[in-house]
């Protein structure tokens, strides 16, 4: 496929006896906003490090932009841009500053960098705030710059792992307006990772990672059906009486807990009506759920997504090869 831009083969990355990342393949297309989701531990810092050249994986091929990350990793480097959840801009510099000292690592030519910077900055709404310290900005302005930051040298793929870890539920969605505008605005590609499951329904595919094993992968709404129907929950003046209705007209078997019953079907919307017109029970309430990735997660892996202690290690080894290996002067 000539639109691939990101393609995984048997990946695996070990920490001594630990193994991080097991024998996992995916690919992501040109344009496409991939979501990575699992838990802290479950492989995915991990995956996007060694997609990113900050870390070698034990076996298998990554090829970014047709470059392999191990063998052209310099090239590779060219074609992403990064925001990761750990604050990397210097807060004594301005805005301007942080963008200035970015697009000389990256060698962009003076002629341009001047435009490229109000471009981008623009494009975050903080160019009236380009001569301002970092340190005075709030949490959602570093984002934005940062983002800003990454897509400075007009990278093919950003990844943005756990961008909006942190914020405010306000700040977090204009962090994503501004990324899905640029994704259709610039056909660039989106790779994020994300422990909010709301989040990861903007991607346009979905990898579930657990126990660095990929365990479903799938558009956001394909992942969903996985589950089953829409939830019904009712309130009624006769509970018991209205389970026997329903099993009666619809051969449904409505379960019953303290606040009321609820059941499983197809097409939730459309059944309400009918469901409402076969009662002879009075209906209190009615109301409808659709399957969210939370369940999806939950019949995948067996569990709720969780935080763990279990990916300290990976990710104490990795914030290690980052201040090491992965500063500006270093990586870029």
């Amino acid at each position: 496929m000539n639109n691939i831009i990101i393609e995984v083969e048997h990946l695996v990355k070990k920490f001594g006896d630990l193994v991080a990342v097991d024998d996992i393949n995916f690919h992501v297309t040109k344009g496409e906003a991939f979501g990575f989701l699992g838990p802290n531990g479950a492989g995915k810092t991990t995956t996007i490090s060694i997609l990113c050249t900050l870390l070698k994986p034990t076996s298998g091929t990554v090829t970014l932009n047709g470059f392999d990350v191990q063998r052209q990793a310099h090239q590779a480097r060219r074609s992403l841009g990064l925001v990761f959840q750990d604050p990397s801009l210097d807060i004594r510099l301005t805005a301007l500053q942080n963008l200035k000292f970015h697009a000389h690592i990256y060698g962009i030519p003076r002629r341009v960098c001047n435009s490229r910077i109000e471009d981008v900055l623009k494009m975050v709404q903080l160019w009236d705030r380009r001569n301002d310290d970092v340190k005075n900005f709030s949490g959602g302005m570093r984002r934005r710059l940062e983002i800003a930051r990454g897509l400075l040298h007009y990278p093919q793929v950003l990844f943005l792992d756990e961008p909006t870890l942190g914020l405010d539920p306000q700040t977090r969605f204009h962090i994503w307006d501004y990324v899905l505008e640029l994704k259709h605005r610039e056909n660039i590609t989106i790779f994020l990772t994300t422990h909010y499951m709301d989040e990861a329904n903007i991607a346009d595919r979905i990898a579930i990672i657990d126990n660095g094993k990929i365990v479903a992968l799938d558009t956001p709404q394909a992942l969903k059906n996985m589950v089953g129907g829409d939830i019904i929950t009712l309130k009624t003046n006769d509970d018991q009486t209205a389970r026997g209705e329903i099993f009666t007209h619809f051969g449904i078997e409505a379960k019953q807990d303290r606040d009321g019953i609820f059941f499983e079907t197809a097409n939730g919307e459309e059944f309400i009506p009918k469901l409402t017109h076969s009662l002879n029970t009075n209906v209190i309430s009615i109301g409808l759920r659709r399957p969210t990735l939370d369940d999806v997660f939950l019949k995948v892996t067996g569990h709720e997504m969780r935080e763990e202690n279990g990916g300290e290690a990976v990710d104490k080894k990795i914030w290690t090869m980052r201040q090491a290996g992965g500063r500006a002067g270093r990586f870029h």
